[in-house]
């Protein structure tokens, strides 16, 4: 049964994950496998690769065929290196101490490479932080500098209204007092006229209490009279 070396795919949508598995070739792609040999996940930068070495090199003895994809996996991880050196082995081109050897130092190098890549990623984004950070700060001054400019506007714009406002309270008790000097000879002018029509008013009542004893006296005369009358009788 011809056998491949190929990825399954698992995660969820938007976030694959990826198993390195032994499989039948006729099988699906997602289907049945014989062997589950690493992992791979693209979602880390770098990406993370997990590989069992020894049995990935085993199926590859067996005559299994990778994928380009795993392929690739295969040589990141070093199994496709330690079956190169394998074959030499067999053939007699160099000894297992020194395959084992040559294949210690490429992983030891290639550990190293990737460990000063994920320093650089991290220094790179911590750099890109203070960046971000350095230009949010900048156009939050910014922004406070506008927001003191416009308020300044608006306090220089309503300083000259204030500055007015004792003008017309000043001129305001000058036409108050206008007012009231009219108003004052109005009633002056009113006056007089009162007085008028109560002087002619009082000699009518005084001409009529002068009437009113002479038509008084004149019963008292008479009834004086008619006592005198009697007496006289």
């Amino acid at each position: 049964m011809p056998v491949k070396l190929r990825l399954q795919r698992h995660g969820k949508k938007g976030k694959p994950f990826y198993w390195l598995v032994a499989a039948d070739s006729r099988a699906k792609r997602d289907g049945r496998y014989l062997e589950k040999l690493g992992t791979y996940n693209p979602n880390t930068n770098p990406a993370s690769v997990a590989i069992d070495i020894d049995r990935a090199v085993n199926w590859l003895e067996k005559g299994a065929q990778p994928t380009d994809t795993a392929r690739t996996l295969l040589s990141y991880r070093g199994a496709m290196l330690k079956h190169h050196l394998n074959g030499g082995v067999r053939k007699g081109a160099l000894t297992q101490e020194a395959a084992d050897l040559k294949l210690a130092d490429w992983l030891k190098e290639k550990e190293a490479k990737i460990q000063a890549k994920k320093e650089g990623l991290t220094k790179s984004e911590v750099e890109a932080a203070a960046i971000r950070l350095a230009a949010e700060k900048e156009a939050s001054e910014k922004r406070l500098a506008v927001a003191a400019a416009e308020e300044a506007e608006a306090v220089a714009e309503q300083t000259p209204a204030t500055e007015e406002a004792p003008a017309d309270t000043e001129a305001a008790p000058e036409e108050v007092k206008e007012e009231a000097a009219a108003t004052t000879e109005e009633a002056k002018e009113e006056t007089p006229a009162e007085e008028a029509s109560a002087e002619e008013e009082a000699p009518a009542k005084e001409v009529k209490a002068e009437e009113v004893p002479a038509a008084e006296d004149t019963p008292a005369e008479e009834g004086k009279t008619d006592a005198e009358e009697k007496e006289a009788e």
